[in-house]
């Protein structure tokens, strides 16, 4: 009786990881739930739906991570929020 062995594509020894991140949006007792929610459609490109989803997590829960990717992809739209005057953190 005879085995036979299985042998396994070769895959890449090093392969890119790529690192996401997060930015986190912050409850705050300052803005509307409007004024969050059209400043997410225009700087994170949500739908309005997706907007409003966040803000409701955002006010029950006190914070929701409302974009993910590189650090510099979010970088720039974690300031535009700032500038916008919301509570964000980008981990």
């Amino acid at each position: 009786m005879s085995t036979q062995e299985k042998v396994l594509p070769e895959f890449a020894e090093e392969t890119d990881v790529l690192s996401l991140n997060e930015i986190i949006l912050y409850n705050d007792d300052v803005n509307t739930f409007d004024y969050v929610i059209e400043t997410l459609m225009d700087v994170c490109e949500h739908t309005q739906e997706q907007a409003h989803q966040c803000s409701l997590i955002v006010h029950y829960k006190g914070k929701c991570c409302v974009k993910t990717g590189t650090f510099n992809e979010l970088e720039p739209r974690c300031q535009q929020l700032l500038d916008a005057g919301l509570s964000a953190v980008l981990v």
